[in-house]
């Protein structure tokens, strides 16, 4: 009985979700749109937002935005219908030790975008109350309170989230209002030329790469959905909608005021004062949805179901990450996550749609392979697909693993060694 508890309390990071603790919408909605409200998303679109002209950087938003929420949509349905996070998934994709690459890339994204939220915060106190010695101890402060709604576990997260998300939406219509009124209104805002140029497909990786790796770790969420339906609606809600308002937000600000950084165009606009315990309320949402994320992907690497005690892991070492500079990184960051994560979802899709015919079959009765080369090498592929091939990287990523899965399979089949790369059934006695 007591373990049956703890695994309760843990969120179940090893197993499917049951039915019995499946969310409807709203609950999962207002988690989801926690995580994807996120001030990193601002800081991102303040650099687009210095990048085009007023018409380009409309496509760009809704462009990006659909494909993000199109991608994280896609895996949101896989995870309702399987109970399963993006981790349990690529073990049938990737295999029983392949997969540990996958639990590392998405625990390293993880704990960077925490690293990197928890300097933003500190930096954001030391400039509102002008005491720049205690950035460091800021950090510390930050970086382990943050990880507290994580260590309740989804409920502690949709608790917060349900303060947090309309609190974030009238700051960021206000801080809007304002950018409209004093770039002279829409007609005037449209003849602002770009401050510092950017190419289009720029533009749609670090949109997409705002959150791309958080609609790979999304399906944390989605999985607890009651239907297909329920976490594709939600997904789209927060992914699209939610993410595309964030970056509008950072995007006009910087636009009117040729100032990518969105403290200062908080300072610019009066809103510092008031908006820092908003900004640190969302920041928060995110925060614990990300290191919330993070401990899963540890539980599935470790094999030990002990969530909590990879949530005080993590937000240590996004602590040391904050300390060691990471704020000054962000761009760079968000481009290497649009390369490198996209290819992994689409790694998966293929698995699940095209090799398992819409149906995993049940981790407690298989034996996995250790290593599923088909899905391995498709990540290569998608991988240099992505770097290589002109275009957009996110999109050309994902679609590159996809096409690359069922050829690589069909090779693999020909050649006779189909038995590497699936799962063989445990006999029951």
């Amino acid at each position: 009985m007591s373990n049956n508890k703890n695994i309760v309390n843990e969120d179940f990071p090893l197993s499917a979700v049951p039915q019995g603790r499946r969310q409807n919408f709203w609950s999962l909605a207002v988690v989801l749109l926690g995580f994807t409200y996120y001030t990193g998303t601002m800081f991102a679109g303040g650099t687009i937002g210095a990048g085009f002209d007023f018409k380009t950087l409309v496509w760009v938003i809704l462009l990006g935005n659909l494909i993000l929420g199109g991608y994280s949509a896609v895996l949101a349905w896989i995870a309702a219908k399987t109970g399963l996070t993006t981790v349990l998934m690529a073990r049938h994709s990737f295999g029983k030790y392949g997969a540990k690459w996958v639990d590392f890339l998405l625990g390293f994204t993880q704990v960077g975008w925490y690293g990197w939220s928890t300097a933003m915060t500190a930096f954001v106190f030391a400039t509102l109350f002008d005491i720049p010695p205690w950035i460091p101890a800021l950090m510390i402060l930050f970086g382990f309170a943050f990880c507290s709604t994580a260590f309740v576990g989804y409920k502690g997260i949709e608790w917060l989230s349900a303060v947090a998300v309309p609190a974030m939406t009238v700051l960021m219509v206000w801080s809007i209002m304002i950018s409209l009124k004093d770039g002279g209104g829409i007609w005037s805002i449209k003849q602002i030329t770009p401050s510092a140029p950017m190419s289009f497909a720029a533009g749609l990786t670090v949109v997409v790469g705002t959150y791309i790796s958080g609609g790979l770790q999304s399906t944390n969420w989605s999985r607890f959905a009651k239907s297909g339906f329920h976490a594709v609606s939600a997904t789209l809600l927060a992914f699209f909608i939610g993410n595309a308002f964030m970056i509008v937000s950072g995007a006009l600000g910087a636009f009117v005021y040729q100032q990518p950084d969105m403290v200062q165009v908080f300072v610019k606009q009066g809103l510092l004062g008031f908006g820092v315990a908003l900004l640190i309320l969302n920041i928060w949402t995110s925060q614990d949805n990300t290191i919330y994320a993070f401990s899963i992907a540890a539980c599935t690497a470790f094999h030990n179901p002990n969530r909590r005690f990879f949530v005080l892991i993590g937000a240590a070492v996004g602590t040391v990450i904050a300390l060691a500079g990471i704020y000054d990184q962000l761009v760079p960051f968000l481009v290497l996550l649009g390369t490198i994560i996209p290819p992994v979802g689409g790694v998966i899709c293929a698995d699940y749609f095209i090799k398992h015919k819409r149906k995993f079959p049940d981790l407690d009765k298989l034996e996995l392979c250790k290593f599923n080369w088909t899905g391995i090498l498709s990540y290569v592929v998608g991988l240099l697909v992505a770097k290589y091939i002109p275009g957009i990287p996110p999109i050309n990523g994902a679609i590159g693993s996809l096409i690359a899965y069922p050829i690589l399979d069909l090779l693999f089949r020909k050649a006779g060694y189909a038995q590497d790369n699936r799962e063989i059934a445990i006999t029951e006695a």
